[in-house]
């Protein structure tokens, strides 16, 4: 069977380019710093995206059963760290003299992916599903780690940039809390829906 390209890149383009917390702390960022002095968390988050896309690639049959026994400890880990980066986007004043404050690093970057239960299983679904015909063909399957991170990066320069343009109208008060409250209360959905609860909650 081949691959079926055309379904395999409107997945990738619609799920990677919606809002999750990669693009939404991206576009937060911007807001504060530039896309310039964001670049350095933009490859955190592409360099921990291919290393995540990678063991989806080499381990994706074995990992499905992995993440699958490890699910609820992975998920309020995750959600955990995203709830902590929802508070910083409240709590952020937008006071654009930057001395003193602390723009997210390459570390944090690279960590949210591997805490971020949405990417692995991406990646699971991705190379376990769309890209199944090419399993166990290991060359054939490297480059699509560094393209998926590539359409990534993409993604979170698009939402960074967009968070620069904004910029200059949160001079108001009124609209950078209304902004702040947004984006926290985005993260703080995407924390509850990964964390599971709202399953236990439609029982």
């Amino acid at each position: 069977m081949p691959v079926e390209w055309f379904p395999l890149f409107t997945f990738v383009v619609l799920t990677t380019f919606t809002p999750g917390p990669n693009n939404i702390t991206s576009a937060s960022m911007g807001i504060l710093y530039g896309y310039k002095k964001t670049f350095n968390y933009l490859l955190g988050i592409a360099s921990g995206f291919v290393l995540v896309m990678f063991i989806a690639a080499g381990m994706s049959v074995a990992m499905s059963s992995l993440i699958h026994s490890a699910e609820k400890w992975l998920k309020i880990i995750g959600a955990g760290y995203i709830l902590w980066l929802a508070w910083h986007s409240f709590k952020a004043d937008y006071d654009f003299d930057e001395t003193g404050k602390s723009v997210y690093s390459f570390k944090e970057g690279f960590i949210l992916q591997l805490v971020n239960p949405k990417v692995a299983v991406y990646g699971i679904t991705l190379f376990s599903t769309f890209l199944f015909p090419l399993s166990g063909k290991i060359f054939q399957l490297i480059p699509f780690p560094f393209l998926f991170a590539f359409i990534a990066f993409l993604s979170i320069s698009s939402w960074t940039l967009f968070g620069m343009i904004i910029r200059k109208y949160l001079k108001n008060n009124l609209l950078k809390r209304i902004v702040n409250t947004v984006l926290a209360l985005m993260l703080v959905y995407i924390a509850v829906d990964l964390s599971g609860i709202l399953d236990y909650l439609a029982v």
